[in-house]
């Protein structure tokens, strides 16, 4: 072990990597891990800053540096309560760190350069989104996916084959898996964490229910050391086990137990509605889960009126995302908890990430079809097809629909000029925040839904006017936080859309 002042020394000339065993040892050391921890936050942040577009709204960049300072913090904090084992935090350095974000995986970096001379010096998505499997044995009210017992799911051969060429044509080491649940999936006699064991150099986030999360599971986990799991809760007791069932809860709380029991860190992922929007950032909601539980981050994301019994009252009002927006920052920027909401932190991506963008995702379900979102129920096409004509996942990239898509992006929040020229980033999704624009690219490129509640949707006339308003009100209120706290100028009054044709 290096002395206190030969680290200082090393992480001061450059010649310890983040990825060394000299450093998995130092975090976990009370004595050694600030220092490390200090470090990495330090290069981190002057990275982001270094690439920081001088068009972008200043503001933009503290959110982005904010939101890092938070990661750091939180996994410092689940270091010094020993959540995390010492074999795990081997695996974890290795794989998310060095391969998902410093990109020192040599082969990773030469298939990204590939992919910027195929497509014009654009980057390749950091991540993709795969439902291996519909099945769920929950029945939540409101289930975006629609899921439950029914078996539909991608064949292993498909499944592996889609990571296989995310890795070798794309780089790509970073893959979410959602669902259904998928831990329910099987198929030619394995599982997904075969899938993780055999995709080693990959780490892998997975969206799950946590109720099949059991001690000889946990386990596994802790031998793989590439796995995330993030966990989904409605809220505290009561609201979690209103929406997916009575007991839940305290299943959830069984799993969580059995991944701090041998070291494997969790987060958790909520889905914000009308409901439990006043809820979800209390404090005695942070302090349970991120205090008592140990979760190390959180992801939000508010509920769409697709899926099963969809409705647009299941939405937070535009007056609740206000108030999720600014105390979602606090949190982040006060208590330092790395919790982010995919719509009211659109900021620190810059925007819209859907459609395959670069540093982007895209999604596949257990159809095999392709989205350009998880939330936006619309296939451009369909792996299978593509893999019977010969193709590859490379033939996904230039699919018309998505490639709309990233049109828009580029306008809309990629503009190039002055900081004035960027779309409002606050409210940046591309089909619920502008669902005029984006039913516009459904009506043009004839996406297949991806069941009948998508098409039901399109065939809604009280849905599509109730889209429209509910954009309106989002703009009433976000344009001018977007001019005034982003871009320092005074609020013009917000745009009055002309009544938008109702469609047949």
């Amino acid at each position: 072990m290096l002395t206190k002042e030969a680290l200082l020394k090393r992480l001061s000339d450059g010649t310890l990597t983040f990825t060394s065993t000299v450093v998995e040892q130092a975090l976990q050391s009370d004595t050694l891990r600030p220092l490390v921890m200090r470090e990495l936050e330090k290069r981190l942040v002057a990275e982001v800053r270094a690439k920081a577009d001088p068009k972008r709204p200043p503001q933009v960049l503290e959110d982005k540096v904010d939101m890092v300072r938070a990661l750091i913090h939180s996994v410092d904090r689940a270091l010094e309560r020993r959540l995390i084992s010492g074999p795990v935090l081997r695996r974890l350095l290795a794989s998310f760190l060095g391969s998902a974000v410093l990109l020192q995986d040599d082969k990773a970096k030469r298939a990204r350069q590939a992919f910027m001379q195929r497509h014009n010096g654009r980057k390749p998505p950091t991540t993709m989104v795969i439902s291996p499997t519909k099945a769920c044995n929950l029945n939540c009210i409101g289930c975006y996916a629609n899921s439950g017992p029914e078996v539909e799911q991608l064949d292993w051969d498909v499944f592996d084959r889609i990571i296989t060429e995310a890795k070798e044509l794309w780089g790509m080491r970073f893959i979410t898996i959602s669902g259904g649940e998928p831990f329910v999936y099987r198929s030619q006699g394995k599982d997904l964490l075969d899938a993780m064991a055999k995709h080693e150099d990959c780490f892998f986030q997975v969206y799950t229910n946590g109720t099949l999360i059991d001690e000889a599971m946990a386990e596994r986990f802790a031998r793989l050391g590439n796995i995330f799991p993030a966990i989904s809760v409605e809220g505290l007791r009561e609201r979690t086990d209103q929406r997916r069932g009575q007991g839940v809860f305290d299943e959830i709380l069984k799993a969580m137990a059995n991944l701090r029991r041998v070291g494997v860190p969790f987060g958790i992922s909520i889905t914000a509605t009308r409901l439990n929007a006043d809820e979800i950032l209390s404090e005695e909601f942070l302090d349970f889960f991120f205090a008592q539980q140990g979760a190390l981050m959180g992801w939000i994301f508010q509920y769409m009126p697709i899926g099963r019994s969809f409705t647009l009252e299941l939405m937070v009002t535009p007056e609740q995302r206000l108030r999720l927006w600014r105390r979602t920052w606090q949190v982040v920027r006060e208590r330092k908890i790395m919790i982010a909401d995919f719509w009211n932190c659109g900021t620190t991506s810059d925007g819209c990430i859907a459609a395959g963008r670069s540093s982007g995702y895209f999604y596949i379900d257990w159809n095999g079809k392709i989205m350009p979102c998880v939330f936006v129920p619309y296939a451009a096409g369909n792996i299978h097809e593509i893999y019977r004509r010969g193709g590859t996942l490379e033939d996904i990239y230039n699919l018309p629909y998505l490639k709309a898509i990233r049109d828009w992006q580029d306008e809309y929040g990629f503009a190039s000029g002055t900081p004035q020229d960027t779309g409002n980033w606050l409210i940046p999704c591309s089909l619920r925040d502008h669902y005029e624009n984006g039913r516009r690219l459904i009506d043009t490129y004839r996406p297949e839904p991806e069941d009948e509640a998508a098409q039901e949707a399109l065939r809604d006339p009280c849905y599509f006017q109730g889209m429209l308003a509910y954009d309106e009100a989002l703009a009433q209120l976000f344009d001018p936080i977007w001019q005034a706290e982003y871009l320092g100028t005074a609020a013009e009054p917000a745009h009055q859309a002309q009544p938008a044709a109702v469609p047949k």
